[in-house]
């Protein structure tokens, strides 16, 4: 490759990065219905042909943000698996750090599982941010534990569950610590 290709080529993925950032940033301050390609062609000071030329629309747009936020929140579970003290507090502490993320950025959880994408799960064309985070559950629990794979589901899903109700106020915040242990203690005593 030429320098002057490479030279577009890193020029092409920057503004690509720019419109994802971009539209994170509008959803996070106003919500993802001001998300539009005429706002983002503003904000980004490229014309909506520009950004067409990255993103097919909006479902595109957010099918990216919600990849760049699987992306982080495989790496904040990693983090806090590999924190816990012991092997039995790692599947608490994954799914504590998972509430926190979604509580901390709900514009960017609802792109990565509220909002239409095209994104699949539990599938071979499963993208590998996904597939990343998704492992981190799996990893709290024993190798030779032939469901583990299953447990994660429940624990994922189930903690989906809390941060949408609680976000939505249909359950208090109140007692997400308490739901949390008991979470943990049914699922975890399958360790």
């Amino acid at each position: 490759m030429s320098a002057v290709n490479e030279r577009r080529e890193r020029e092409r993925v920057h503004r690509h990065q720019l419109i994802i950032t971009a539209a994170r940033e509008l959803a996070e301050t106003e919500g993802w219905e001001a998300v539009t390609t005429r706002r983002l062609a503003e904000r980004v000071e490229y014309s909506q042909p520009v950004l067409y030329s990255h993103f097919d629309g909006k479902s595109a747009i957010v099918s990216a943000v919600a990849l760049d936020g699987f992306r982080e929140l495989g790496a904040c579970l990693r983090r806090a698996r590999q924190a816990a003290p012991v092997q039995e507090q790692a599947l608490r502490a994954v799914c504590r750090a998972y509430l926190d993320f979604a509580t901390e950025r709900p514009a960017l959880y609802q792109a990565m599982f509220v909002l239409p994408t095209d994104l699949k799960f539990a599938s071979a064309e499963t993208p590998a941010q996904l597939r990343d985070a998704f492992d981190e559950f799996v990893g709290c629990f024993r190798v030779d534990n032939e469901r583990r794979e299953l447990f994660a589901e429940v624990i994922w899903s189930t903690l989906h569950g809390l941060a949408v109700l609680s976000d939505s106020g249909r359950i208090p915040p109140a007692g997400q610590e308490e739901r949390l242990d008991f979470l943990v203690a049914r699922i975890g005593d399958h360790r």
